[in-house]
């Protein structure tokens, strides 16, 4: 793993959903059905929406497990 996917994430691991129902809670944590619905209706542009795309096949692939222990606060 290179330099660039170790720092996708750590920034995937510690970013916090910054609008909506679950404002301040870290886009790993968040409901699969919520990153789901994202999907169906399109992902926000730029990074948010990469990195909200990028939980959606974590979880998908039930590999929380791997990035849980990157957040700051080890497993929130």
């Amino acid at each position: 793993m290179g330099p660039d996917e170790r720092r996708a994430l750590l920034e995937l691991a510690n970013t916090r959903m910054p609008f909506g129902k679950y404002q301040g809670v870290l886009l790993i944590e968040l409901p699969e059905a919520y990153l789901v619905w994202f999907s169906r209706q399109g992902f926000p542009p730029g990074k948010l929406g990469m990195l909200l795309e990028s939980a959606l096949t974590v979880k998908m692939n039930g590999l929380e497990a791997l990035v849980r222990p990157l957040t700051r606060d080890g497993v929130e």
